[in-house]
């Protein structure tokens, strides 16, 4: 390991990693066996999108989040490739719309039905042709709306603009042909100014995406010649994160200046397995995660504008090894148990997606300002034309402090559906709700017969009611359009899921209490 102080001040010092429970994993989820070294999942506050195993084309399923628990074997898939998924993104200001590249050389761009899936889905909204063999990398650009870029085994990254009215584009705005190898790796830099590429070539390249051209190679032609696989762009810090093999085909990590790749700042050898290495960077944080497939660790470091820059924390440890990762987006952590990053692992040899959430152990109950600064929003900075006429601005940052307004905002839908079909979906899910609504007023009406139980039980539970993950129902206008009442209908599942665990506690230590009664009055009648 780089060297670091025994005993240095930080607030993310004893951050944690803890496992879901095995009622809140995803499981019998057919995860696919494909070899690519990606990350075959994708995650936000709403769906969890997973590439599958199956036969006869590629398909991906999406699950509602909140749909944990085992899945239905013949649940409805994302099926309309011919060849297998190689990858699949959300969309960041879109949570209903997601795009999938595959073996078949092109890219689909789907819409998920608001109410819940009840067929295959094979008509994808928009179809990209442009590459001549199988397409293996796609990235959304971080401000721009609407703004896709494709990677392909045809050493060629191709630049999408998706508010074309057409259903089937075969003209993308601008083609990159600056590799003569397959691109690892694609990472912008904040406003989505600045590409930064892994090749197979081992050399990492710094691109302006719109003017096509090359600003900066970095290769390591030193005895440790590190060869990178994964590249990542660690925020406004100016610095590049790489991870690969060394020479002797070590797992390596290195850390680059972005004015200047012709050598790292530091290169490190971590151990000897075979498995990639997957980064993720929390610009909130300034804390970097390594995730390593083929293993269950998950090493976390924190970075610093001055050295030694990389400073280890610790390691998530697991005996169940991953084969891919997703992520969650800032906004749909769970701010109220301190949690600043959160995994979707894919465990294929039990079938499984098991979360884990990275946490800061604090003591109080209230909201941590100090963990939780201003975050990336789901809102568009730049449209499609004015990032392509070279207008550049940054992301557009909201709060997590619950109640804030910023957490979870409403997307944009091109055409509004039928309204018969959510009433129904109420109609259907509210019979659901109203039996558990009843399950738990029984419990605070028989326990004890103690009213101020009951009234404090009323009064958490219209405190909990009133702001349900960041939503105030009382300052908010009630739902006009069919989005907001879905959001709404949501956030009441949620809520209603998280009243009946509190009941369910609740009768157990009333259930202790009584006990404790009872052997305390059979030990007072012996003497």
């Amino acid at each position: 390991m780089s060297w670091h102080p025994q005993y240095r001040s930080s607030k993310f010092r004893h951050v944690y990693g803890k496992a879901a429970s095995k009622e809140k994993c995803y499981d019998c989820i057919p995860i696919t066996r494909n070899v690519q070294d990606n990350h075959f999942c994708a995650v936000n506050l709403y769906f969890i999108a997973v590439v599958t195993e199956c036969s006869g084309g590629g398909a991906f399923l999406v699950i509602p989040i909140h749909q944990t628990g085992k899945l239905d074997p013949h649940y409805p898939r994302i099926c309309g490739h011919k060849g297998n998924v190689l990858d699949i993104k959300w969309n960041p200001f879109n949570d209903f719309v997601i795009a999938s590249c595959s073996e078949d050389a092109t890219v689909k761009i789907w819409d998920i039905p608001k109410h819940l899936m009840t067929r295959n889905i094979t008509t994808p909204k928009k179809e990209l042709l442009g590459h001549v063999r199988r397409v293996g990398l796609i990235e959304w650009h971080p401000t721009a709306n609407n703004i896709l870029f494709s990677s392909g085994y045809d050493y060629k990254i191709m630049i999408w603009n998706l508010d074309s009215k057409e259903a089937v584009i075969s003209n993308p705005v601008k083609v990159l042909d600056v590799h003569r190898d397959v691109v690892l790796s694609m990472s912008f830099n904040t406003d989505g100014s600045l590409l930064a590429t892994a090749c197979r070539d081992r050399k990492i390249r710094l691109i302006d995406p719109r003017a096509g051209t090359v600003l900066q190679v970095g290769w390591v032609q030193s005895y440790k010649s590190h060869k990178a696989n994964k590249v990542l762009f660690l925020g406004n810090m100016k610095k590049l994160f790489s991870t690969g093999t060394s020479r002797w085909n070590n797992r390596q990590i290195a850390l680059w200046d972005q004015n200047d790749l012709s050598v790292p700042l530091l290169e490190e050898d971590l151990d000897g397995s075979s498995g990639l290495l997957f980064p993720f960077y929390d610009s909130d944080t300034h804390m970097l995660y390594v995730v390593g497939k083929g293993d269950g660790n998950i090493r976390y470091y924190e970075i610093s504008p001055e050295k030694p820059y990389l400073n280890y924390l610790m390691e998530y440890r697991s005996h169940l090894p991953q084969k891919g990762i997703g992520i969650m987006p800032k906004r749909g952590l769970d701010v109220s148990s301190c949690e600043i990053f959160r995994f979707y692992k894919l465990i294929p040899t039990k079938n499984l997606i098991e979360p884990i959430s990275m946490i800061v152990p604090r003591q109080s109950e209230s909201y941590q300002e100090d963990i939780y600064p201003m975050t990336t929003g789901a809102q568009p900075a730049l449209t499609a034309q004015e990032w392509l006429n070279g207008v550049n601005k940054g992301p557009v940052m909201v709060s997590l402090r619950p109640g804030s307004g910023g957490v979870s905002s409403l997307p944009q839908f091109p055409e509004p559906e039928p309204v018969v079909e959510i009433s129904d979906l109420n109609q259907h899910q509210g019979e659901g709700e109203e039996i558990l609504v009843d399950n738990l007023q029984k419990p605070s009406e028989t326990a004890d017969g103690s009213k101020q139980l009951k009234v404090e039980e009323k009064s958490l539970e219209k405190d909990q009611v009133c702001l349900a993950n960041g939503f105030d129902m009382f300052e908010r206008p009630p739902p006009k359009t069919e989005s907001e009442l879905l959001q709404v209908l949501y956030r009441q599942q949620d809520e209603i899921r998280r009243l009946h665990e509190l009941v369910n506690q609740r009768d157990i230590y009333i259930k202790q209490l009584k006990l404790e009664l009872r052997n305390l009055h059979m030990d007072t009648g012996r003497y």
